[in-house]
């Protein structure tokens, strides 16, 4: 599959998804409302009630990830934060809550629909520290070294570049910043026929990595403690066993 084609086909099912969202129809991690997946314990309850009673309801429903990287991003008061791949900007406003009037939250996406659905939520909730981006995760329209830390949801795994999204992360990231994000990862067997299933790819799981690619990926990116916790196993039909949720860790070295 080329790059294009598998990016025109993110767009267009993850718009198709912010549309349903400022409907008021829920989304799962594939993003059409209504496959088998929106049941998968993969990417469901991944939000405290707390953490959805503060954030506009657009915002939860158009949730389309696999985890919840702000828990463990041990995010601190006045840091600046980019959502790789924002989506409806769920992580983003829980990310801005977290760091405060001092600090700034950025969300990256290259959906028209779900910036105009983030922009929405942002206003609702009248977060006055939030920013978001068009652009791809490949090409972060940032500056080197001007984020202390960066998080990401079920995103990283629908690129074809993951080593260009890695190295552009350790770019922007300052000295010392944190890679905390949540993405699905390969744990046992798949099929060729499953990686070129555009359908799955666009679903968050045939561009999904082995784990110790990722953790390699990582490495040669310049990271150093990297750390890989496996949370949530896939249970959609045809990849069970093959296929996890998990919290991926990693540190830019300190000048």
């Amino acid at each position: 599959m080329k790059d294009n084609d598998i990016k025109k086909a993110v767009q267009k099912r993850y718009g198709a998804a912010a549309l349903n969202a400022a409907k008021g129809t829920a989304s799962c991690c594939g993003g059409d409302g209504g496959s088998s997946s929106c049941c998968d314990p993969i990417s469901s309850d991944l939000y405290s009630s707390d953490e959805k009673r503060i954030l506009p309801k657009e915002a939860v429903q158009a949730s389309l990830g696999c985890g919840n990287p702000t828990a463990v991003a041990e995010l601190c008061p006045g840091e600046v934060v980019l959502d790789l791949g924002s989506g409806g900007g769920i992580d983003v406003l829980l990310s801005a809550r977290r760091v405060g009037p001092a600090g700034k939250a950025y969300g990256l996406d290259m959906t028209d629909e779900m910036l105009a659905l983030a922009r929405e939520n942002q206003r609702k909730a009248g977060a006055l520290n939030v920013e978001f981006l068009k652009g791809e995760i490949e090409n972060i329209p940032l500056p080197d070294g001007s984020v202390d830390v960066i998080v990401s949801n079920c995103v990283i795994n629908l690129s074809a570049d993951k080593d260009r999204v890695l190295g552009e992360a350790f770019r922007v990231l300052r000295p010392g910043g944190r890679f905390a994000v949540s993405d699905v990862v390969v744990t046992g067997p798949v099929s060729e026929e499953v990686r070129r299933d555009m359908e799955l790819w666009t679903g968050c799981i045939a561009g999904a990595l082995d784990v110790s690619d990722y953790r390699d990926k990582l490495a040669r990116a310049g990271f150093v403690d990297v750390r890989l916790e496996t949370t949530r196993t896939h249970c959609g039909e045809g990849v069970e066993g093959a296929f996890a949720s998990a919290f991926i860790r990693a540190v830019k070295p300190p000048l």
